[in-house]
């Protein structure tokens, strides 16, 4: 049976990680250019708080990995699994859930890196007509973070699912087959 405490805390800590995503990206930073006294621009950047969330979903999302993979031993060790269908499926989850975590930590890391680069002056070299460009995060990068961290969290459930169901399996000891029995004499 899978433990319900597991279950919980892994789908709290991702559901938390997937609202911090959404929340970072919209509240991306955003720049607009200011001229000052000597004629030079500067970048005006608005509020900084997308990295902060960003950070706090891509360590959410850590933990949430951690306690799925210290529950199910991190699918490799400790006792045998029963071979079968749920093993194939906690397998399959298994890789199908961190090759989603890394993509999702990834998208995470650098949105929030990119989003708390800020360029201070900007030299006006190119013509007068043209502005200069300030460094800005593309739209999407936490969005696409965000549903990565979604499809970890179900394929980490998934995985942990059938995990217990394997472990539960082979748990129980084969049955006799055979219709006659070897006694003693």
């Amino acid at each position: 049976m899978a433990s319900i405490i597991v279950i919980a805390v892994v789908l709290v800590l991702d559901i938390l990680a997937f609202v911090l995503a959404i929340g970072a990206e919209r509240r991306r930073s955003y720049a607009h250019v200011n001229v000052d006294n000597s004629g030079r621009g500067y970048c005006v950047y608005s509020s900084d708080a997308s990295t902060a969330y960003g950070v706090s979903a891509l360590l959410l999302l850590l933990a949430a990995q951690a306690v799925a993979m210290a529950a199910s031993r991190c699918f490799c060790c400790g006792r045998a699994l029963s071979p079968g269908r749920w093993r194939a499926f906690s397998g399959i989850c298994f890789i199908i859930c961190w090759v989603t975590f890394v993509i999702a930590e990834l998208c995470l890391l650098a949105g929030s890196v990119r989003n708390a680069y800020h360029t201070k002056y900007i030299s006006w070299t190119s013509s007068r007509d043209q502005p200069p460009n300030c460094a800005m995060l593309r739209k999407g990068v936490f969005a696409a973070g965000a549903a990565f961290t979604f499809l970890t969290a179900l394929f980490t459930e998934l995985h942990y699912l059938f995990y217990a169901r394997a472990r539960d399996a082979a748990a129980v000891p084969p049955p006799i087959v055979g219709g006659i029995g070897m006694t003693r004499m």
